[in-house]
């Protein structure tokens, strides 16, 4: 059986839950047996290259391929808020900013007249307007730097266009390499630009690709076609766990205790999971009978290499074979910081009545 006839099926699974927006006439037909959800048949035969695509992006989820990290962290609003912005990813002038052109801006000087000249053709409207987008582009340890800005640059260049100005800046300050991108709010046409989640994914999508174009091994698929049911943290809460881990705080976030509380009322039985970590179970069950159904296929194919695809897909789904949500890792996390504890002087055995992750508490010593 052709693994082709049935790649509705593992697209469905692979790809987010919004609607694709038709820009073109090339793949209108494909596009449109997505959105309705009918079969291939009416295909051309032009466009039976989209198994091929599908199989090797199904390759590189089963095979861990490093996702790329996409995400807005903040809208600047005003020529002061702008510069201090600027002034912060260049690291106050020891990183150069790169032009929408290639010029390179070391000085805070031609900066802060950048920060002027976006946000002064706003000064008509009233209060505060957005004079910028950030985003932060990301790739794991290991990638090499100059290849990750490459990838940025020719991704902005694809999806920004010349309707919106904007700057890079490359970070190699952390394990991660990371690009900087701020983004002229107006636009040329006095279009805003004003990235949502499809705007996102679609960025997510090119920057893969881009890196992939370079030899770099990269995806950009949606948390829970991956089985992770924990979505990421705001940048401001991130930096707040860092202070915490660092020592310079010991206050704990609201967000860290109120899981807490939520994690030990279901370990104790005194409340339900919450509504959508019951959603993502059952969504990740609909997904891994897709991966089976298509693991199926790929062992009746005949080829010596779809065999192999499809054990790496049973063997994935083994690995997978349960989603983690916020309250699985909460108790996770209090199970694994008891445990040395428990080694060193709580040596006994736990009350079957108890609930797992609550800490017994010491044996007084004489």
């Amino acid at each position: 059986m052709a693994f082709g006839e049935h790649e509705e099926e593992l697209w469905e699974a692979m790809k987010p839950r919004f609607r694709p927006r038709l820009v073109s006439d090339p793949n209108a037909r494909y596009a449109g047996n997505l959105v309705r959800g009918t079969g291939l048949a009416s295909i051309p035969p032009a466009l039976w290259a989209m198994d091929r695509s599908a199989r090797a992006t199904l390759a590189r989820v089963v095979r861990r391929t490093p996702e790329v990290l996409v995400k807005v962290t903040g809208r600047k609003k005003g020529a002061e808020h702008l510069a201090a912005h600027l002034d912060y990813i260049g690291r106050k002038g020891e990183i150069p900013l790169e032009t929408r052109d290639g010029e390179l801006l070391s000085s805070k000087t031609e900066a802060r007249q950048i920060a002027e000249e976006w946000s002064e053709a706003l000064a008509w409207r009233r209060g505060a307007t957005v004079s910028a987008v950030s985003m932060v582009f990301s790739m794991p340890a290991g990638t090499d730097p100059e290849t990750v800005k490459q990838a940025v640059r020719e991704i902005a260049e694809r999806l920004i266009g010349d309707n919106h100005d904007y700057l890079m800046a490359l970070h190699t300050d952390t394990p991660r390499p990371h690009v900087h991108l701020t983004v002229q709010a107006e636009g040329f046409d006095r279009k805003r630009f004003d990235p949502r989640r499809e705007d996102l994914f679609r960025f997510r999508e090119g920057f893969a690709e881009a890196l992939r174009g370079r030899g770099v091994e990269a995806e950009a698929t949606p948390r829970y076609t991956r089985g992770q049911g924990r979505a990421g943290t705001s940048m401001a809460l991130t930096q707040l766990r860092d202070r915490i881990r660092k020592g310079v705080s010991r206050q704990p976030t609201d967000v860290d205790m109120r899981q807490a509380r939520e994690a030990m009322l279901i370990a104790l039985g005194r409340a339900e999971q919450p509504e959508f970590v019951v959603k993502s179970r059952a969504r990740w069950e609909g997904i891994k009978s897709r991966y089976r159904a298509a693991a199926d296929r790929l062992e009746q194919s005949g080829r010596d290499e779809d065999r192999s695809l499809a054990r790496e897909v049973r063997q994935f789904l083994r690995d997978r074979a349960e989603i983690e949500t916020v309250p699985d890792k909460v108790l996770r996390d209090a199970e694994r910081r008891i445990r040395p504890e428990q080694e060193h002087g709580w040596g006994h055995a736990p009350d079957p009545g108890v609930p797992r992750g609550t800490v017994p508490l010491p044996t007084r010593r004489r």
